[in-house]
């Protein structure tokens, strides 16, 4: 497998790195959304599941003198609770693994699906470990404004452990030191595509609902509704890598504003035109 060529460095306004962010993911949207969906379709076969049975055994019972047997709604529990125990052993693997692969193409390393998931094992724990306190800080602090200042502060923490090797706590300080001075720019940057992914979202949900208003006429409502729960799954897989795209851009553009990233890749360009201008960083 031949090499990629390595991102670009430069610093990146809005505008760029919106841009270069689409570009990228066209350029490798194969294995990243390849990434996103394989570990995504246990999910979507769980809760596909889970609506049809629960929706099935319910109306199963409407129109009956009987109260409902909540027995009957095991297999659908049974499912949900399989999916959400799924969903926070998985999350890490996705994330982390997309993760690790945007940062080796950019580096401009051939990476695998196979090896983009070797790479996120390594450090499954670590990723677990700061998704988990990202979550608990949310519930503990109660204030959101608090939650976004820190969470931007830590934007950068992925793309710290798999490009310079770091452990998790050392990242978190990397990345807040890269971070500092640049807090609202970086915001503005997550703000933008967290919109971009809602409106992406919310068209394809459009064309979603539609789809499943035609099974629920040609087959029946909760079969309908089980395979457009499962769907739109597998459309978010789709959607989910922009983000993490974008951070790890917005890692580089950081780096190149405050060290000068750009100056070392174009040095070792010009010393040794024939290898990745990435092995450097």
């Amino acid at each position: 497998m031949s090499a990629p060529a390595p991102l670009r460095l430069r610093p990146l306004e809005v505008g760029d790195l919106l841009d270069e962010t689409f570009r990228m993911y066209r350029r490798h949207f194969f294995l990243f959304a390849g990434i996103s969906v394989i570990l995504s379709i246990p999910l979507a076969a769980l809760a596909g599941y889970g609506f049809f049975s629960l929706f099935s055994s319910l109306v199963a019972q409407t129109g009956t003198d009987q109260p409902v047997d909540f027995t009957t709604l095991t297999p659908s529990l049974t499912a949900f609770a399989l999916f959400l125990v799924l969903n926070i052993a998985l999350y890490p693997l996705l994330y982390g693994s997309i993760t690790y692969a945007v940062c080796e193409s950019a580096l401009g390393r051939p990476v695998t699906l196979w090896g983009a998931l070797r790479g996120a094992l390594r450090r499954y724990f670590q990723i677990l470990g700061f998704l988990v306190l990202i979550g608990l800080m949310a519930f503990v602090f109660c204030l959101l404004p608090l939650w976004i200042w820190i969470w931007v502060g830590w934007i950068a923490v992925m793309p710290v452990m798999f490009i310079e090797n770091t452990g998790l706590i050392a990242a978190m300080g990397r990345s807040w030191r890269l971070v500092e001075g640049r807090w609202w720019h970086t915001l503005l940057i997550v703000f933008l595509i967290v919109v971009l992914i809602y409106v992406v979202s919310a068209a394809l949900g459009a064309f979603l609902y539609l789809g499943q208003t035609l099974l629920q006429i040609i087959l029946s409502s909760y079969l309908g509704l089980g395979i457009a729960e499962a769907a739109n799954i597998i459309v978010s897989a789709l959607i989910n890598p922009i983000l993490q795209i974008a951070i790890v851009l917005i890692y580089f553009d950081l780096r190149v504003r405050k060290e000068g990233l750009d100056l070392f890749q174009l040095a070792e360009h010009v010393s040794s035109p024939t290898s990745p201008a990435a092995s450097a960083l």
